[in-house]
This record gives structure tokens, sequence and C-alpha cells, in this order.
């Protein structure tokens, strides 16, 4: 049972058996994909598997198709005697493999040698995804995760044929990206002294007494994009600005409005420290982005642009000096100006800006891509202007609401409820009158803020299994969507995630398969 579920897929009669007479036949094209497919399957089998660019006999075969079969669109076909997958970019290869691993028993994704029947149902599939965006954000800021951790959330988005890694690196929280231009990021803003316990939204707020903090290497973040690139996932970094900026500021004071020296933040909500709109720390931000983009080639670089609060550009002198010298009429189209000239920085090196839609504010950047998150609102508006957008509404994809009604069952989470079920059957182009507004939909993504979320283990409990809700809502065409179906599928799919060790939340209701 693949999940998520290919656009068609016909059983046959029989089985392939992967035994200790089988090989991996594929040319250069598929050397990559053969390679990790191998390396998994060896793992568990305890088979040689041997990869060679010679075809004949019994194996798995990698073919280049011939035919156009789209973007990441691919051919799985098994028979008696083969093993054939097709498909026109190597991205496609890898997603036919993906599926392949999910045909064969759950003990197949064993890092360790396993006993059992090695039997794979014959069928043809002919398989192409959705939408071509299909992402998952992180928030490591908040709570700071390690490398390790990454890696397995890179895996994990890979089994389910997601392709986009927003990996949230700033915030007033904490800086975890090493700038070697400005260390004080790093070595000021990377660390909180304590951390609020609770919600915390009254005066009385309660600090446990632990110092938190942590931030990525530029060696382990090439380290961690070359990793998401051989599994054909984009990794798009996030420098959250004008706002969400108090841990930088607390490394440079002088980015600041007030010249107050702040720590950095150790409580959660929207801060009404930003960044002040100066000239130099414009250049600040230009040089952040330039280390930036040497480390993360993604055509979209985030710059944020979320809950910006006003309050300390209409008390600065500079800054009201600022806007008039700007010729602007108030603080949002200030914010607009700053997020502008980030936008034209951005595209004169070739890259696009991302930002939440908030940036709609003031006036939208020309060659800017929306995250709508305030719901739908905000991408239909940038969509009906002729820009593309992602959809991520918070009452329907933020993995950081609770999972059910039923709060007391649940670990604390932000609040909100996004069951399972909500995420399946959430629809990004639900509001598009025809192609002509949908097309600029370029997909979906689920995102997941760690302000309650310290562990990997509890980051994993609300991941899962809703990314495997947006992994079918996002690949499968939307007539094939079919919830009992799905959860079906979803039952033998936790059986894999029980052998990779996987802190998943347990279904609501269990499916006798």
């Amino acid at each position: 049972m693949i999940l998520p579920l290919p656009q068609r897929l016909v059983p046959q009669s029989g089985f392939f058996t992967l035994d200790s007479s089988t090989s991996i036949q594929a040319t250069a094209f598929a050397t990559q994909t053969a390679t990790i497919l191998a390396e998994k399957l060896r793992a568990s089998t305890g088979f040689s598997l041997p990869i060679t660019n010679q075809p004949g006999g019994k194996g798995i075969v990698f073919q280049q198709s011939e035919e156009d079969l789209g973007p990441e669109g691919y051919r799985l076909e098994v028979t008696e005697h083969q093993v054939v997958l097709g498909a026109s970019d190597e991205a496609g290869l890898f997603y036919a493999a993906i599926s392949l691993l999910q045909l064969l028993p759950p003990a197949i994704f064993s890092q360790s040698q396993e006993t059992a029947d090695w039997h794979i149902p014959a069928q043809q599939i002919e398989d192409h995804p959705r939408f071509g965006w299909r992402g998952f954000m992180l928030d490591v800021s908040r709570h700071f995760m390690p490398v390790e951790f990454i890696k397995t959330v890179l895996d994990l988005l890979a089994l389910h044929k997601l392709n986009v890694f927003h990996w949230h690196l700033t915030d007033d929280q904490g800086w975890r990206i090493e700038i070697k231009r400005y260390p004080r990021l790093t070595e000021v803003g990377a660390w909180r002294k304590n951390t609020l316990i609770g919600h915390g939204h009254t005066e009385n707020k309660v600090f446990d007494d632990v110092p938190h903090g942590g931030f990525y290497t530029q060696a382990e973040i090439r380290e961690v994009v070359e990793y998401a690139r051989q599994r054909h996932i984009t990794v798009i970094p996030e420098v959250d600005l004008p706002g969400h900026m108090q841990a930088a500021i607390a490394a440079y004071p002088e980015l600041g409005n007030t010249g107050q020296q702040l720590e950095v933040c150790n409580f959660w909500g929207v801060i009404e420290h930003v960044l002040n709109p100066s000239e130099e720390t414009l250049k600040f931000l230009e040089d952040v982005l330039t280390e930036v983009m040497d480390l993360f080639p993604s055509k979209y670089i985030c710059i944020g642009g979320d809950e910006c609060v006003k309050k300390e550009w209409r008390e600065s002198e500079f800054a009201q000096q600022r806007i008039r010298e700007l010729g602007l009429k108030n603080e949002e189209e200030l914010q607009s100006y700053i997020i502008g000239r980030m936008d034209t920085f951005l595209h004169s090196r070739g890259r696009k800006l991302l930002g939440w839609d908030e940036i709609l504010e003031g006036g939208l950047a020309p060659h800017a891509t929306v995250l709508s998150w305030r719901g739908e609102k905000g991408g239909i508006q940038a969509a009906r202007a002729g820009h593309d957008v992602v959809m991520v509404p918070q009452g329907y994809l933020y993995l950081d609401h609770y999972q059910s009604e039923d709060q007391s069952k649940e670990p604390l989470a932000i609040g909100g409820c996004n069951t399972l079920e909500k995420v399946y059957h959430y629809n990004p182009v639900g509001w598009a009158a025809g192609p002509e507004e949908s097309r600029y939909v370029l997909g979906t993504q689920a995102n997941l803020w760690t302000e309650y979320v310290n562990t990997p283990e509890h980051a994993q409990y609300m991941m899962f299994p809703r990314l495997c809700a947006l992994s079918e809502m996002a690949w499968t065409a939307p007539q094939k969507h079919d919830y009992p179906a799905f959860l079906e599928r979803l039952n033998v799919h936790l059986k894999r995630l029980d052998v990779l060790g996987i802190n998943y939340r347990p279904l609501d209701e269990v499916v006798e398969v």
C-alpha cells in the first residue's frame, strides 16, 4: 500500500521476489538513486544486490524514459522477472524507488538485517505530483534541533514525496546560522539564558533555569543542503526581517531603534523590538543574505516579513525622518520599502523573495512570492495580482496546533486544532475560479513552530501522521482523495514508521486491514 496514493495503479497477478540473485541495473542517469536504493535494501535484506550497467537477468532496472512523464513523474512495472522503474528526470526515478520500497514489507526500512518474504506484488503504476511545491517548515529558532534530526526530517520528507524543506533559522529567541562577517550573531544571538514555562500570556511569567541555544556552522549547513539534494529536496532558508529580530539586535544593538542593550528573547509572542530602517542596517541585511545565498542554491530565499510591530518606528525620530525622506505615507509603507529593497537585491542575484502574507501590506514587491498563512485571503489577493503563492493557512496546516479537540490528552500546544482529517481535506486551490487563477498556486506546505516543542521526539509527534495527510493532499489528484481508504493505507504505513523509530501520534481510530 503506497502513500501518497499513485495517480494510476493496476494490480497484476504474481509477484517479484527479491533474493540473493537480484541485481540492480542502472545507467549513469540513475546511479545516485540506484545507490541510495541499494544501500537501503542491502541493510535490511543482507543481499549483495550489485549495481551494474549491463542489462539482463533477474533485476531491478532503472530506465530513462523516452516518453515525457512530466516533472517528478514516473512509471513502475513489476513482473515476476523484473522491476522496471522509468522516469524523464532523476526526481521521478527517486520517487519510483520510494514507491518500490513501500511495496515491500515494512521490515525493509530496518537498518539491520531482517528475515522476511521479500515479495513485491506485480502491478503497473503511472504517477506524477499534483503540485510542484510540497513542503514542510521547521522552526529551529524557538528550540534548536541537532543536525542529525534535520537529516531524519529530510529522510521522512523523501519517504512521503515531499520536496521542499523550509528552514526557519532566525527569530527573536535565537539566531541559528553562522554568518562569518557578523560572528556575534551566533556568539550572542544563538543563546538565551532561560525559557518561558507554559503559555505565559499574563504578566506573571514563569521561566525555567536552563540556558538554551545552538547554531549550525556553515559546514553543517552545506552538509544538510547536499543531503537534501540527494533526496530531491530543496532547502529554503528563512532569515526573518524586519521584525522577529531581537536575537540579532541583542548581538548588535546598533541594529535596533532605541540603542538599548537587549537580551535574546526568552518568551513567546509578537515582540515589539524590530530593526531600524537605516542604510547601515539594510547593508547588514544584504551582507547576511549574501552569505545565505552562498550556502543555499535554492531559487527562493525567505525573508519572513511577518508580525513587524510598528511601535518603535512610530516613536523613533530617525524612523519618522526616513519616512519623510523616502516620500512614504506611513510605517506600513516603510516596511514595504525594506522588503522591496531586499526583493531588488535578491532579484539582481538571480533569486526570488519569499515572504509571509504581511508583505502585501504597504504594497507587494514586484518579484515576491507569498506564503499565505493568515487564512487564504493573502494568497488569493497575491494570485489575482499575478504573483506566485504557496498556500499554508494556519487553520489547516499549522502543525503546532493541537491534534484533537480533547486537549487534556495532548501535550501543551499553542492552541487551535488541526486534525488529521482536516489536513487531508484541505484544498489549496478550492477558492480559484479556474486555471487562470490556480496556476499561480505553486503548492502547499505544513509549518511546525516550536515554542512548545523542545525535543526531536515531540517534533515527530506533532509532524506525524499529519504530514502523511499533507503528502497525499499535495501529491494525489483531488478526485482520488478518499479519507477512509487513506486511513486503511495509513494503518500499514505507520508500521513503516514503527520500524524507523518515529514517535508519531497514534490514530484516534484503528483501521483493520
